[in-house]
């Protein structure tokens, strides 16, 4: 298997953006590289600190529109993600994270400029969305259907050359239609859940970029399985 000799792991401002238990990206990611061998570094980066420009997955959580606004201005002024980027690091947001990849969002009525990371902005939508849910990934990323659960009041409209994540089929996602989106080795949602436990596949996914590989050896995901068919059975009902 190839790819770095340590995976490196990075939870951006978790002082500012880990509202909905989005943490638990981070263990499933370590654990799930763990398991197969592979030995991972994990570094949380507070606000106050610079972000370093040389791992392999950076993880962004959900927040409340004052520390959201306030995580875009600093990691516009840090620049340490962008130069990541440039060097073909994964992002896996979630939300709040998710909205800063933008070139723009509302935060207290006001519009904040994004990171500009990825072609699309986000406003306020008529109502706040909050319940399960869940959609067809691109098939292009061979992951079987999302489920999360989402709580936000915005709506996500994506530019050229970034595609959804998944077509909804519960719940609202970026605009009732489309969920999420993706480009290169960046991925944003609004699932929570958190996003990577009710979605193993979604972590491998993740890994895979980041290491370089094909396909990874596979794990017993009885519990992750049984997980996602209470929820799927839940919004069923």
């Amino acid at each position: 298997m190839g790819g770095p000799s340590v995976l490196r792991l990075v939870w951006i401002y978790p002082d500012l953006l880990s509202t909905y238990g989005d943490r638990g990206n981070l263990l499933i990611l370590a654990r799930r590289a763990q398991q197969r061998g592979i030995p991972v570094e994990l570094t949380e980066i507070r606000s106050d600190q610079p972000v370093p420009q040389s791992a392999d997955i950076y993880l962004i959580g959900g927040g409340e529109d004052g520390p959201q606004a306030l995580a875009a201005q600093r990691l516009r002024a840090d620049t340490g993600l962008h130069r990541a980027v440039g060097q073909g690091s994964v992002i896996f947001a979630v939300c709040a994270g998710y909205q800063l990849l933008g070139t723009s969002f509302f935060a207290k009525g006001t519009q904040c400029t994004g990171l500009e990371l990825l072609d699309l902005y986000s406003d306020r939508g008529p109502s706040r969305a909050v319940g399960e849910l869940a959609g067809d990934i691109d098939p292009r990323l061979g992951v079987p259907p999302l489920s999360g659960f989402e709580n936000h009041g915005g709506r996500t409209h994506l530019g050229n050359g970034v595609s959804p994540l998944a077509r909804v089929t519960a719940g609202v996602g970026n605009d009732g239609a489309s969920e999420g989106a993706w480009r290169g080795n960046i991925l944003g949602t609004y699932a929570h859940g958190p996003a990577l436990a009710r979605n193993p596949a979604l972590a491998d996914l993740l890994l895979r970029w980041a290491i370089g590989a094909a396909s990874l050896p596979p794990l017993n995901d009885l519990w992750a399985d049984r997980l996602r068919a209470e929820r799927m059975a839940a919004i069923r009902t």
